[in-house]
């Protein structure tokens, strides 16, 4: 593996600068480019791009990452979870293939294996030995320099905006994808998706994920750019349905409507990012009522040293008011990112207030240094805490106290090319009035070292 790594490493450096840069979904990559490429061919460009036909036009590519991380925690949850000394060590690889017949059809198959080392119960999340995480066909019924058609179906990956609501969850282990069948429409400045899909189910085992027909997602999304003044309009309806729900204040079957905007871009030195939802349906005889608000912004001081970025993020989250009523207000993420508020804390964004400043410097090129504090409280001292995939963490009624907890995070990234990434940092929890109420109650250590290399 050593040796690999190092070939992969003396290659990239040789040709880092000959090809197109990797994306977030790696289906979203064209090599189609290197069809022009006049360049001599190497072992990695042949990789890239694989010409099947005389014209070019049929072609494969290949692709993939590893992931290799070391973290160490402290009373994690808080001190309610087993004690682990030694820490855990989590690796990911993903591998992709990647099949275009002409412009119209294309064919996109990647494997996950995600595996926990010294982990004590390591979840799904966390652990997944191998499975088909992506695989899916796609129609190109139009294609050309301005407007794009295009029907997709199988397995796939589903991302959007900010990613508070539909995300890869690439901090995580394990990444999560859909069964789903999908349109794709691009006119000019305008995007739109439309998409119904079942979350699949990851299971610690050899190709058993599973999809959920319990668990079925469906809505449409849009895009507007180059709007004046605002730059950059997202406006969606996402709906959700689910057999299981199980909230501090209502459990059965959930269906659940969300209609939102998202407002973001640039302007200068300064980037923005506001958003706003509100969901109504119900979960079993209970209404739902919920909604959220956040705006995350930044601005970048260029002409000083280190060229610090001050970053502000506030939200607030809906939880339920009233006990026992007809109506339940706790808001639900859907399919968020995970670690929503950093990689050491389990919160996740239900029945919360969060106020986030950040700061942010460029210690040398491709070196970064950033510095993040929260604070956090409950939104309603009459619902609970939740994860992300909003399992009930802690119910409301221990305790009239709002406040949950402050959290400082430091983290070191350097990238010094697209194939390679690396990472150290730290976080500190300072346990509130709510969580010594709640349980334990103690301060939380987590600190951990990440190193990627993608191909």
């Amino acid at each position: 593996m050593k040796k690999i790594i190092l070939l992969f490493i003396i290659s990239f450096g040789l040709h880092a600068q000959s090809y197109p840069d990797f994306k977030s979904m790696r289906f979203d990559e064209n090599y189609s480019v290197l069809q022009k490429d006049t360049t001599k061919n190497n072992w990695y460009k042949t990789l890239k791009y694989m010409p099947l036909s005389s014209s070019g036009k049929t072609y494969l590519s290949f692709g993939g990452e590893i992931r290799y991380q070391y973290f160490y925690a402290k009373n994690e949850k808080w001190g309610d979870d087993p004690v682990d000394n030694d820490g855990y060590i989590l690796n990911r690889l993903l591998l992709h293939a990647d099949f275009h017949a002409s412009k119209y059809f294309r064919a996109f198959l990647q494997l996950q294996s995600s595996n926990a080392s010294g982990r004590i119960d390591p979840s799904p999340v966390e652990s997944d030995p191998l499975e088909v995480h992506q695989g899916f066909i796609d129609i190109n019924v139009l294609s050309d320099k301005n407007s794009q058609l295009t029907f997709r179906a199988g397995r796939q990956e589903l991302n959007y905006g900010s990613q508070r609501l539909v995300a890869v969850r690439d901090g995580p282990n394990n990444r999560q994808s859909f069964d789903a069948v999908k349109a794709l429409m691009n006119f000019g400045n305008y995007h739109a998706d439309a998409f119904y899909s079942h979350y699949v189910v990851a299971q610690d085992g050899i190709f058993d994920d599973y999809s959920n027909q319990k668990r079925q997602f469906w809505g449409s999304y849009f895009v507007i750019n180059k709007v004046p003044f605002l730059r950059n309009i997202d406006l969606y309806y996402l709906g959700y349905k689910r057999a299981n729900a199980n909230f501090d204040d209502a459990k059965g079957l959930e269906q659940r409507h969300s209609v939102g905007t998202r407002i973001w871009g640039k302007f200068g030195n300064w980037r923005y990012d506001g958003e706003a939802l509100y969901q109504f349906g119900n979960v079993a005889s209970k209404d739902i009522k919920a909604w959220t608000a956040s705006i995350n912004a930044g601005y970048r001081f260029t002409s000083v040293f280190l060229h610090p970025e001050l970053g502000f993020k506030f939200e607030l989250i809906s939880g339920d008011k009233t006990k026992g009523d007809t109506t339940l207000g706790t808001f639900n993420p859907l399919f968020p990112r995970g670690a929503y508020f950093g990689l050491a804390s389990v919160i996740g964004p239900s029945n919360l207030v969060d106020f986030h400043p950040s700061l942010n410097f460029e210690l040398a090129k491709n070196l970064e240094w950033v510095i993040d504090y929260d604070m956090f409280w409950r939104y309603s001292s009459q619902d609970g805490i939740y994860a992300p995939n909003t399992a009930l963490i802690y119910p409301g009624d221990t305790t009239d106290e709002k406040e949950i907890g402050k959290q400082l995070e430091s983290e070191i990234i350097y990238q010094p090319n697209q194939y390679l990434y690396f990472r150290v940092e730290a976080t500190w929890f300072q346990a509130g009035d709510f969580l010594k109420a709640s349980g334990a109650g103690k301060n939380m250590f987590f600190t951990g070292v990440t190193m990627q290399v993608k191909f």
